[in-house]
This record gives structure tokens, C-alpha cells and sequence, in this order.
């Protein structure tokens, strides 16, 4: 409930002076008499008249105070409102193979990637993701869903050696293409994230950006990779190996699938630049949602004059016609 002219409410602070002008005058019309003993008094039964001395004063108030609630126009609102949403589909396709255990990233670079990406899923429920993972081959963990939880676990479950080793960029992106092509969705994306430079698979990274392009996908490339050298233990047939990591890698390619497809490319190179892309790329693709509100007002003032109404009629009924005897 609101109220239309809510100005006349601090009419009711002139209650307060009234009531206290009430008691101050009941307190000075006291009368006294001095009497040996009151014990007579108390045993006489008391007239039902006497409780209703003060009930004349005290709907007066009740309809001061409902008459002025009035006056302020208190309105009853009816509010609703329909929403319409219009998700985006993500692909996710990343890179799994040897160098992404390298320990320039907190702990890996494949660690501090899944735990990105799961937070940016986290934050979109909206959508529709997925994802593809990629080394010497490439397969889809998990197609588009809006089960973000099993998304979620499948990211976790994602680690070094599920494929065999090498850097796929062409048949990654190609896989997670295919994964998209046949969405109805005006807006399509894939997250490519690698670290390395395409050296397995019988498909050109910028053909795959081609064939992205033509169903309508962008394609935002991260390059992820400290300037420098880092290490990475990686298993091998003789157990785990320390390496070096070279951190150089073909961004041309990157930004070439970038700039084909309509994207961005992005490179990070610690945990807290890779946090801040996936951030930019939440910003720069918004989910739409389109929200209609409705409202509808009405006066609510009639109950409270009725109220005010039968207050001052009970105080004219208790006063001059209950009360009669008493005040004579």
C-alpha cells in the first residue's frame, strides 16, 4: 500500500498534544474527600458505566487518525511483469596437451583455466555451454547444456593425458563448430584457450575459422603463456619429467581466428590477466533479457472514512446515551 498525498500524515503528530491535554485535565478535575476508613467502598460493586469513561475520547482519536489516513489517499498496487530471455551459446574449446602443465600459472595452466572458465559458467545461467577438449585429437566433453552443475564436474574431471599429446588448434575449433552449427540462437560463440602452436590434425587452424565464420560463430582466442621460459612436470613412459616450457607460441594464428570469425584474441599470462578476459568477454557478451512491468492502482481511502464514520457514531451512541446517567 502507498499513499497518493502522504503530507497529511503528520497531521497525526497533533495527536500527541491532544492526549496529553486529556490526561493533564483529568489529573486536575480529581476530586477528594477524606474518609476514615475505605473499606466500605471497596466492597461495593462498581457500575459497568465507569469503564467506559474514557472510551468516547479514545475513538475520537481512532477516528482523527483513520479520517487523516484517509486524507492521505492510501492506494492499493497491483504490480506484475513478464520476462523474456534470450541466451547465448558457448563453446568452450581447450587445450589439454603437454605444455599446459606448465607451472606459470598457479598450480598449472590447465588448473588455473578450468577453474576460470567454471567460474565464468557459474555466472551466466542463462546460457547454453559446452565443452571441447583438445591435444593431438579432439572430443567433446560436454555438449550444449544448461545443466551447468554436470558442466561443472566435467570440467573438473578434465586433466593431461585423457589424449594423446600434441597441439590440435584447427581440429579443436573445427570440433566445436560442428557442436554449433545447427544452433538457432542469433548469438554463438566458442572460447578457444591454448598455449602452444598448431602442430597435429589434418585441419588448418584459419580453415576452421572460415567455416566458424560462415555459421555466424565468433570465436574469442586466449593465448595463455608467461613471456619466457617456465616448467611443467609432465608424465612419460619413465614416469614424471621436470621440462621447460617455452612461452613463446603462434599468436598470429590467434589473432588470424580472431579477426576471421568477428572475435577478439586476448594473452594471459598469470592467473589474475586470464580471471580479467573472461571477465571482458562476460561484459562483452550480454544475455538479453527483456522485462515488461505492469501496474495498476487502486483507492483504498473509502474503508478508513467508513471507519472514522462509525468511531465518531459509537462515541455519540457510548457519550450522550450510555454515559447520560453518569455525567448527571
Amino acid at each position: 500500500m502507498t499513499f497518493a498525498n502522504p503530507g497529511y500524515l503528520f497531521l497525526l503528530l497533533l495527536l500527541i498534544p491532544i492526549v496529553g491535554w486529556y490526561i493533564y485535565r483529568l489529573h486536575d478535575q480529581d476530586a477528594s474527600i477524606r474518609y476514615s476508613s475505605t473499606s466500605f467502598f471497596e466492597r461495593q460493586p462498581k457500575s459497568w458505566r465507569i469503564y467506559l469513561l474514557h472510551i468516547p475520547f479514545a475513538l475520537r482519536v481512532l477516528a482523527v487518525t483513520l479520517l487523516t489516513l484517509a486524507l492521505a489517499r492510501p492506494q492499493l498496487t497491483n504490480r506484475w511483469q513478464s520476462e523474456s530471455t534470450e541466451g547465448i551459446d558457448i563453446m568452450m574449446a581447450l587445450d589439454i596437451s603437454g605444455t599446459m602443465q606448465a607451472e606459470d600459472f598457479r598450480p598449472t595452466r590447465l588448473e588455473a583455466a578450468k577453474t576460470v572458465a567454471s567460474d565464468f559458467v557459474l555466472d551466466r545461467p542463462n546460457d547454453q555451454i559446452g565443452l571441447v577438449v583438445f591435444a593431438g585429437e579432439s572430443f567433446t566433453q560436454c555438449p550444449l547444456t544448461t545443466d551447468h552443475e554436470v558442466l561443472i564436474n566435467l570440467f573438473q574431471s578434465v586433466q593431461f593425458g585423457m589424449i594423446e599429446d600434441g597441439t590440435a588448434i584447427g581440429l579443436g575449433l573445427a570440433n566445436a563448430v560442428n557442436r554449433m552449427k545447427d544452433s538457432t540462437t542469433k548469438s554463438k560463440v566458442i572460447i578457444l584457450l591454448t598455449d602452444g602452436s598448431n602442430n597435429r590434425g589434418d585441419i588448418d587452424p584459419q580453415t576452421a575459422a572460415q567455416i566458424a565464420a560462415s555459421f555466424g560463430i565468433r570465436v574469442y582466442a586466449i593465448g595463455v603463456g608467461s613471456y619466457g621460459k617456465a616448467s611443467a612436470t609432465v608424465q612419460t613412459p619413465y614416469g614424471p619429467q621436470r621440462v621447460t616450457v617455452n612461452g613463446e607460441f603462434d599468436e598470429e594464428t590467434l589473432r588470424g581466428i580472431a579477426r576471421t570469425t568477428g572475435g577478439e584474441y586476448f594473452r594471459a599470462t598469470d592467473n589474475n590477466s586470464l580471471k580479467a578476459i573472461y571477465e571482458q568477454i562476460d561484459q562483452m557478451e550480454k544475455t538479453k533479457l527483456r522485462v515488461h512491468e505492469y501496474s495498476k492502482r487502486t483507492e483504498g481511502f473509502a474503508p478508513w472514512l467508513i471507519g472514522a464514520f462509525i468511531c465518531l457514531l459509537l462515541e455519540i451512541i457510548i457519550r450522550y446515551f450510555a454515559l447520560k446517567t453518569l455525567s448527571n
